[in-house]
């Protein structure tokens, strides 16, 4: 009787054992790869509650989520021969979970190895000018180039951003000397232009200033009487007859209408 209870017991343990290993629980984000001996099963498993048999199933978790991937610097040879460092963050996620374990080894460090490898290829193939002002056309750039290699492995590269771009000290300078000068001939075109509108200006006064020779006179007694108000000084200022012309003129012309 009481081996009985003994043989009951240890039934009992043995199946508890068998069920906590063949029930597994998957979160909403989680998908199983159940190999059985050996051979793949059709389809992933989950969310929910999975039955497994013990000994002869095998069973590979796979995450769903977001993988938000740090690139590490890399020291990059633009094509115009510009040593710089370049580091980036890849964005991508497992859409297909048997792929993802079966094509290859290990897809987290797959893509990472990928993902290094064709930065240094894309910022090599391009000039340090084009790497500066053309971000968002290397980031594309370097997105359909990695989700090309990752598709046979079901993953989906959704985004690929460069980080940060270190250059040399002697470039740093450069560039700071060129933008410098760049500023220099924005300010001396600016104010050639300003000349180069004052000049017209003038040319259109002097113009009409010669078709009406009582206003020339009367922008220089103007003029004297700018100089009288901002200086507290006797001023000995030459009047040409020539200015006093139109006015005799006139005065001689009334007269002899009268």
């Amino acid at each position: 009787m009481q081996s009985l209870s003994v043989f009951t017991l240890v039934l009992i343990i043995f199946i508890v054992l068998i069920l906590f290993n063949a029930i597994r629980i998957l979160r909403e984000y989680e998908r199983a790869v159940v190999f059985r001996l050996g051979r793949l099963l059709g389809g992933a498993k989950g969310p929910g509650i999975i039955i497994l048999i013990p000994i002869i199933d095998k069973m590979v978790r796979v995450s769903l989520r977001t993988v938000v991937m740090d690139v590490p610097t890399q020291d990059v040879i633009t094509l115009d021969n510009v040593s710089i460092k370049v580091n980036a963050v890849v964005y991508f996620r497992v859409i297909e979970p048997e792929k993802a374990i079966v094509e290859v080894e290990n897809y987290l460090f797959a893509t990472s190895q990928l993902s290094q490898t064709t930065l240094r290829s894309v910022m090599g193939q391009s000039e340090l000018d084009d790497i500066l002002s053309q971000r968002e056309k290397i980031n594309q750039k370097l997105q359909q180039i990695i989700d090309a290699h990752t598709a046979p492995w079901g993953i989906k590269v959704s985004n690929v951003e460069v980080k940060q771009i270190d250059l040399p000290q002697e470039m740093q300078r450069a560039m700071a000397r060129q933008a410098e000068a760049e500023r220099e001939r924005r300010s001396k075109v600016i104010a050639a232009e300003g000349e180069y509108q004052a000049s017209q200006r003038l040319a259109d006064a002097a113009k009409i200033l010669n078709e009406q020779p009582s206003a020339l006179t009367l922008r220089y007694l103007q003029t004297l009487r700018e100089i009288a108000t901002e200086n507290n000084s006797t001023t000995i200022f030459p009047v040409p007859i020539d200015l006093l012309k139109p006015f005799f003129e006139q005065h001689v012309g009334s007269k002899s209408s009268s």
